[in-house]
């Protein structure tokens, strides 16, 4: 029989990947056993987190066999995202991507020549990445 603890534990990365874009509209909805697996079903806003999800995943268990997962995108493919005072291009590009050498790609995508100088309030939108 399969510990629904230990199999929580396991993937707590992805559990906690998805509450990181909470303010987003990304949530858990539920965390269980369906048979051998542990089974997560929860919606997140773009394909663009759908895919930071998807990293975490197989961050945890590249074959995931233990797992079966019903996770929603409620959105498009890009990632809305109003800069916040003390943002920059490659903290955005981190938190989305889980690379900060990203931002390059975020900066050609909204037409901003120079990724140092963003202001904060304006929205930009995070495309999906290859």
């Amino acid at each position: 029989m399969a510990d629904l603890e230990q199999l929580k534990q396991k993937y707590a990365l992805v559990l906690s990947t998805i509450e990181s874009f909470s303010e987003f509209g990304a949530k858990v909805e539920s965390v269980d056993l369906a048979g051998e697996q542990l089974h997560i079903k929860a919606t997140v806003p773009s394909k663009v987190v759908a895919n930071r999800v998807w990293d975490a995943i197989k961050q945890c268990d590249p074959s995931y066999s233990d797992l079966k997962h019903e996770i929603v995108t409620s959105g498009g493919d890009t990632q809305p995202y109003t800069i916040k005072s003390g943002d920059s291009l490659s903290k955005i590009s981190k938190h989305f991507y889980g690379d900060a050498n990203k931002y390059p790609e975020i900066a050609k995508a909204n037409g901003i020549e120079n990724p140092d100088r963003i202001q904060a309030g304006k929205q930009i939108n995070l495309p999906v990445l290859g």
